[in-house]
């Protein structure tokens, strides 16, 4: 298969503005094509990841990715989506955030070889433009009806929406007109719902350079859930490139946790596995269900993609010592990944410490009744190990790494002490 029939088999094309033209000019030369992001905070989400993906698969086929952040555009604020204003970010909150995203993106992308993906900020052209240049340059060739038809903005004409994420649209209209005058750039991809601005982008281009222009867009389509759910969320929030944000372990469970339903659509969507290695996968989902091993390999190939080889060792570890209950063998930075979000409990001072008061204390047991009850029916075990004696005392030897202690409950209940 060709590029656009592998795009086409993934089920990533959405909407293109002229497809026997990006046909003919994809089968003729080797292109530069850009897609951006705004800098909203100092880490993209897994919701960001499907268009950059596509425009790599394009750059493994031969042509240049651009990758725009937005630093001038940051300052304005998308209206598409919103029913309301956005609270506008100062130019330093941005520029952090442009610093953060950028650091991301060049790990998605060869930056290497003749055709490495270049990096641009909006706000090295825009943002030193006086209104009157943006005016009589860039504004007089949209017009206004125009403008109004787009949905982004037909939608907020109810609720209302300022002059300055109006024109919203003409900003990134004219990051299109820079790349494609400056860069030889010829074609867009955005989301779904950045169609408006694309088209507004290659109406300036012909306005400007003349009907011969040969600037396309192309969307992909919204990632949905097949429960209706939005995707890219998880219990604790959305789930962030940043591994400080959201962990490696974190992020690999929730790849792993994909449903039968939506795996075999996200292995084509945001892994770089062939036809025949997914179709293989897709067959084990109908015939192996609870093998899960779709799931796991989308876990694996995202997880390295994103942090690395040793990141997902790191990940795959925690994950089986958490099935198995044996979690004595993880390091204390293993630990804080993994047991993130369990309850936790912090012992003061350094003495040593009854488990009957423990359970209690840390509200693991309702009383002392029910703690020694639970330790003698051997539901209880620290670091893995069953404790079924009701005079044990906690020590240094019970501390990993002289950090913590995790204490279970039962066969799922997982408490975490820290001292």
């Amino acid at each position: 298969m060709d590029l656009l029939q592998d795009l086409q088999w993934r089920g990533i094309i959405y909407q293109q503005t002229d497809e026997e033209g990006i046909k003919d000019i994809l089968s003729k030369e080797k292109i530069s094509l850009y897609c951006g992001v705004d800098p909203t905070a100092d880490s993209m989400h897994i919701g960001h990841l499907l268009p950059f993906l596509t425009m790599r698969r394009f750059q493994e086929a031969g042509h240049r990715p651009i990758v725009l952040v937005g630093g001038a555009t940051g300052l304005i604020g998308d209206p598409s989506g919103k029913s309301e204003e956005r609270k506008l970010q100062t130019l330093e909150q941005v520029q952090h955030n442009v610093e953060g995203i950028r650091k991301q993106l060049e790990q998605i992308f060869n930056v290497e070889g003749e055709n490495g993906a270049m990096m641009v900020n909006n706000y090295d052209w825009a943002g030193s433009m006086d209104i009157v240049t943006f005016l009589r340059d860039f504004g007089k060739y949209v017009g206004v009806n125009y403008m109004l038809a787009k949905d982004t903005i037909a939608s907020r004409l109810e609720t209302g929406i300022s002059f300055t994420e109006f024109t919203y649209t003409i900003l990134q209209a004219m990051d299109f007109y820079h790349l494609y005058k400056n860069h030889d750039c010829k074609l867009q991809i955005g989301g779904s719902d950045q169609w408006g601005n694309i088209t507004t982008g290659l109406e300036l281009i012909r306005k400007i350079t003349g009907e011969g222009s040969k600037a396309y867009g192309l969307t992909i389509p919204l990632v949905t859930k097949a429960d209706g759910s939005k995707f890219g969320k998880s219990e604790s929030g959305a789930v962030w490139l940043d591994p400080e944000k959201t962990s490696p372990y974190e992020f690999y469970q929730f790849w792993i946790n994909t449903a039968d339903a939506d795996v075999v659509k996200y292995l084509k969507y945001f892994t770089f596995l062939s036809k025949e290695v997914i179709e293989q996968l897709e067959q084990a989902v109908k015939d192996e269900p609870h093998l899960r091993q779709a799931q796991k390999t989308l876990a694996e190939e995202m997880t390295r993609m994103i942090h690395g080889e040793e990141s997902l060792q790191q990940a795959i570890k925690i994950s089986a010592a958490l099935f198995s209950g044996d979690v004595k063998e993880l390091s204390a930075e293993e630990i804080k990944q993994g047991f993130k979000d369990v309850p936790s409990f912090t012992v003061e001072g350094k003495g040593e410490t009854g488990l009957v008061d423990l359970l209690v204390a840390a509200n693991i047991s309702p009383s002392k009744r029910q703690a020694r009850e639970d330790i003698s029916n051997g539901a209880v075990s620290l670091n893995g190990d069953r404790v079924t004696d009701t005079a044990y005392v906690l020590s240094e030897a019970d501390r990993i790494e002289g950090q913590f202690t995790i204490v279970r409950r039962g066969k799922k209940k997982y408490f975490l002490i820290q001292y």
